[in-house]
């Protein structure tokens, strides 16, 4: 009896040993898997370009998911105007850097025209994004484009934009005077195109 708990002990010390030396293997491995993780998030950073969706509430500031990167103009630090585009019903939103350094941007703004009725967001166009890159006091701009009211009617006036950069959530509210036919068809002829377009 006395051998056999001998060797029942035996035998628990050296499975004892051997779940040690197992942990041991583990958290080593883990730990180079840690610091490759890590190396392969450094060398993430600052690399991936936006996705050029322009989401309204993307993470501003990071990189991760697709969102914008830390270069990525901020609204507080871009200028706002608009003027007429060469076309009838279309309108050029201009966006100035108005900092100290280089910035870039890239993908849809969010636009909202508005009128004392309530709001109407611009669907997005077909085109292509492309990173623009802003010097400072430079400037960029994005086309809006709309029906224009050739119907006789009153229409549908609007008074104000809201604009928001891509990857920013804060925006940006401009006066306009835009008119369009009233119909139910008019919000989806709205659109916008991506920042860059109508250099």
């Amino acid at each position: 009896m006395r051998v056999k708990n001998l060797s029942l002990l035996a035998v628990a010390v050296a499975a004892g040993l051997s779940l040690t030396a197992c942990n041991g293997d583990d958290s080593s491995a883990q730990g180079s898997g840690d610091s490759s993780a890590s190396a392969g998030q450094k060398s993430d950073t600052g690399t991936g370009a936006p996705d050029g969706s322009g989401e309204i509430g993307a993470s501003g500031g990071t990189d991760a998911g697709g969102g914008a990167s830390s270069d990525s103009c901020k609204t507080s630090q871009l200028g706002f105007s608009s003027s007429h585009g060469m076309a009838e019903g279309s309108l050029l939103v201009n966006l100035k850097n108005t900092g100290s350094a280089t910035c870039t941007l890239q993908g849809f703004p969010g636009v909202d025209l508005k009128s004392k009725d309530g709001s109407v967001s611009a669907e997005r166009s077909d085109l292509t994004p492309e990173k623009v890159s802003v010097k400072p006091g430079e400037e960029t701009r994005f086309t809006l484009t709309y029906p224009p009211n050739t119907s006789g009617g009153t229409g549908a006036s609007f008074t104000s934009l809201s604009v928001t950069p891509p990857g920013e959530t804060h925006s940006h509210s401009l006066p306009v005077s835009i008119n369009v036919p009233a119909s139910d068809s008019t919000t989806s002829a709205i659109k916008v195109d991506p920042v860059g377009s109508g250099k």
